[in-house]
């Protein structure tokens, strides 16, 4: 039995060499689809690692609350300050965010501008470059100030030391007064899609834009649960989320969907959730591909049924059994299939440590997947069996007699 499987692979190995270029051809869109596969489903992982790790350096502390309906009472700056002293509440920082044009010179970049307040700085876990943060005054006066990160100094101003210049956000005039360290692990700085990060007081935003109102209606609230267990500090966060839904659900007319209350845990799983479905539609499609690869191989396994129909009728005349004429061509298939996945699991792990090369300056790595690399061996063994069977049997059933007389 084993000699007889040894002598089908050689047998394999043989026809597959005596034809470089169409087995090449013909393995291509396995090799495509398994790059597909294997690329798309790890930039995924790699990408939603990231953010959850991000995510997870925040803390367990910290609630995010979105108002979509305030019913005539919207929240103000100064009712955030009475949150604040709601006990076990640490601090309050209302957020919102829009894109900009900035100016220095003659220089112009689209800039993400972030209104913020204070407290902002401590619950993003924000890290100071060079000079100051915003301050409680800067918000009570709508100060014309802001804080920049060290890649906006760099290509909106030139050079990070650039405390005191000013710059023109939309055609009004701020004083930088700060720089942030660009590898800050801020939940904005995850989301925004635009490197260039301005902050200015909140109140100067709403001065600023007209898309931007006093009523807040997204802040961060970050629990008191410093110095305890991550048991008590779950416990701890817990009952002020049921506090801070109490004093929402009462100041909206018992709606409780005039607003939303999240925690990190909920990002986080809402994250995990999003990426999930997303790699597998991505690995859905990439399968579509390994399938119509599959088909490629089923079609040229059938030429090649067709051309060596002589050969299976000399073969079945000195002895061969049906199920060594099956086997043969059966493996034939596979072994085309299993070179294929091993060349698209090869490139793809170059492509990957190219990708992670090109974006190392934003912190991601991209790395295979385990799980992902063993799915596609599967698949493409099921594919090469699945897709060679039918002519692999449509060999085997030839009878000597027609395939000697074969004039094709």
């Amino acid at each position: 039995m084993m000699d007889t499987l040894k002598q089908s692979l050689r047998m394999a190995i043989k026809s597959i060499s005596g034809n470089k270029l169409r087995a090449f051809l013909t393995m291509l869109g396995i090799i495509i689809g398994v790059m597909a596969l294997v690329i798309l489903v790890s930039l995924v992982n790699g990408a939603t690692s990231t953010v959850t790790d991000t995510i997870s350096s925040l803390g367990t502390n910290l609630l995010t609350v979105t108002v979509s309906d305030d019913k005539g009472q919207p929240i103000s700056l100064s009712d955030l300050a009475e949150f604040s002293e709601t006990d076990g509440v640490g601090q309050t920082a209302a957020w919102q965010s829009e894109s900009a044009v900035g100016k220095y010179g003659s220089n112009a970049e689209t800039v993400q501008l972030y209104g913020t307040t204070a407290a902002y700085y401590n619950i993003q876990g924000l890290n100071m470059l060079l000079g100051r943060y915003i301050k409680s005054a800067d918000v009570e006066n709508a100060s014309s100030i802001c804080v920049i990160n060290e890649n906006a100094a760099q290509e909106l101003i030139g050079y990070s030391d650039c405390i005191g210049e000013e710059i023109s956000i939309n055609g009004i005039k701020f004083k930088v007064v700060g720089v942030l360290e660009d590898n800050d692990d801020s939940l904005t700085a995850v989301f925004s899609s635009n490197s260039l990060a301005v902050y200015i007081p909140y109140t100067s935003l709403v001065r600023l834009s007209s898309s931007v109102s006093s009523k807040i209606t997204s802040f961060y609230v970050s629990a008191e649960t410093g110095g305890t267990t991550a048991e008590t500090e779950s416990a701890i966060l817990n009952k002020y989320e049921s506090a801070m839904y109490s004093i929402l659900y009462e100041r909206f007319a018992q709606d409780e969907d005039a607003f939303e209350i999240d925690t990190q845990d909920a990002l986080e799983d809402t994250m995990s959730s999003v990426t999930s479905i997303l790699a597998i539609l991505l690995g859905g499609i990439a399968g579509i591909s390994l399938i119509v690869g599959g088909i490629g191989i089923m079609n040229i396994m059938l030429v090649t049924v067709t051309e060596r129909t002589r050969e299976i009728g000399i073969r079945k005349a000195i002895g061969a059994s049906r199920g060594v004429i099956l086997q043969q061509f059966l493996l034939e298939s596979v072994v085309l299939c299993m070179l294929g996945c091993a060349i698209g699991i090869f490139l793809s792990w170059g492509t990957l440590r190219i990708i992670s090369v090109v974006v190392a300056s934003l912190d991601l790595t991209f790395k295979m997947n385990g799980a992902v690399v063993l799915i596609a061996v599967l698949f493409c063994f099921i594919i090469g069996v699945g897709f060679g069977l039918y002519p692999a049997n449509k060999a085997a059933k030839m009878k000597p007699i027609d395939a000697l007389h074969y004039g094709g």
